[in-house]
């Protein structure tokens, strides 16, 4: 009968383990399964995951270029054809396109990033939009379809 005092682990679920460092009569050499003599061999070793091994790495040898501007405003692009497709498809009904209205339907893909107005494509119906920008085209293209334009702050 097994009791906890006298269990036993099953034949053949462990083997030896080796016993690294302890001399010649371990069976493992001088080395201790480490090979021969160098950086790699010595206790507690550990590189850097770019380290090459003193040779100048990767990312100092290449040149650098250019500039990132950390304050430039990156506009999501929103042309009137994809308004006019809202209006056609029945989507707005109270003729206000804003944020909410374009996020909803797809147009933009986040609510609360800046977005722009661009002139591609054609409006024939009377809208009042707001958004963060407007190209020329597209503010001449919406008031002269009677429309009016909002300027948002960004």
């Amino acid at each position: 009968m097994d009791v906890l005092s006298n269990l036993n682990k099953a034949k053949g679920s462990t083997r030896p383990s080796k016993r690294i460092g302890r001399g010649e009569g371990s069976g493992r050499g001088g080395t201790s399964t480490k090979g021969m003599n160098g950086q790699k061999s010595r206790a507690g070793y550990n590189y850097r995951a770019w380290f090459e091994g003193g040779q100048m790495p990767l990312q100092r040898r290449v040149p650098k270029r250019g500039f990132t501007n950390i304050f430039k405003i990156n506009y999501q692009a929103v042309n009137l054809d994809k308004l006019q497709m809202l209006v056609d498809e029945e989507k707005v009904t109270d003729g206000k396109i804003d944020a909410v209205v374009l996020y909803k339907n797809g147009v933009i893909s986040k609510a609360n990033y800046p977005y722009k107005v661009l002139g591609r494509g054609e409006l024939k119906v009377k809208l009042e939009v707001e958004a963060h920008g407007f190209s020329a085209s597209a503010k001449e293209k919406i008031e002269s379809a009677g429309g009016t334009i909002k300027e948002i702050k960004v």
